[in-house]
C-alpha cells in the first residue's frame, strides 16, 4: 500500500479500494455496448471492400433489415448516391476473372450475380478480342511443362482429354480449345 500511495499520491489507495476487482465504472460498460449497424452503415461498409451488383447486396443485407420495403428504400439510395452500380460491378469482376476464365465462365458468373444480359454483353465485348490470348497463357501455365514429350497413344489420348476438360470447365468455347491443342502439340 505505501508503495502504491507513493506511486499514485494519496488518493489512489482510496480509488483501489472503492472499485471492486473485475468491474469496470459504469461509463466504461456504456462505451463497450455498442448499437448494432444500420442497414445503410452496413451496406457502405459492404460497398468500401468491393463493388457488389444489387443482387448481391440484397441477399448479403436481406438478413439485417426488418422489410423487404427499408432493403429496396436502401439500395435506391445507394445506388441514386452512385454507390452502388451493376456497370461497375460487371467490369470490376469481369478484370478481376479474365486472367484465369473464358467468356463462357465469366457471362455465367455475372448472371449468377443479377447482372442483366444486355450490360453482360457490352461488358465481354471487350473481352473477345483477346480471349484467344487468355486461353493460350492459361493452358501454358498449366500444361506448358508437357510440351515435347514423347507419349504412347493410350497416353496422349488421356492427357488431350485432361486437357479439354480444363479448359472447358475454365469456360473457352470447345474450338478455341481445339485450335490451341492443334497449334500446341504435346510431341
Amino acid at each position: 500500500m505505501q508503495k502504491d500511495a507513493r506511486r499514485w499520491g494519496s488518493a489512489a489507495p482510496a480509488q483501489l479500494t472503492t472499485q471492486q476487482p473485475g468491474t469496470a465504472p459504469p461509463d466504461a460498460k456504456a462505451a463497450r455496448t455498442r448499437q448494432p449497424p444500420s442497414l445503410s452503415q452496413r451496406a457502405l461498409q459492404a460497398l468500401s471492400r468491393r463493388e457488389y451488383s444489387r443482387m448481391e447486396l440484397q441477399r448479403k443485407l436481406a438478413a439485417h433489415a426488418d422489410s423487404e420495403q427499408q432493403l429496396q428504400e436502401v439500395l435506391d439510395t445507394m445506388q441514386a448516391k452512385g454507390f452502388l452500380s451493376d456497370a461497375r460491378a460487371a467490369e470490376a469482376m469481369t478484370r478481376q476473372k479474365s486472367a484465369r476464365f473464358g467468356n463462357a465462365r465469366i457471362r455465367q458468373e455475372l448472371m449468377a450475380k443479377g447482372i442483366e444480359k444486355d450490360l453482360i454483353s457490352d461488358t465481354l465485348a471487350a473481352l473477345e478480342d483477346s480471349e484467344w490470348e487468355r486461353a493460350k497463357q492459361v493452358w501454358q501455365s498449366k500444361f506448358g511443362h508437357l510440351r515435347g514429350q514423347e507419349l504412347a497413344w493410350p497416353q496422349r489420348h488421356k492427357l488431350q482429354a485432361k486437357q479439354l476438360r480444363f479448359m472447358l470447365g475454365r469456360g473457352f468455347s470447345s474450338d478455341l480449345v481445339r485450335k490451341l491443342m492443334q497449334d500446341s502439340p504435346n510431341e
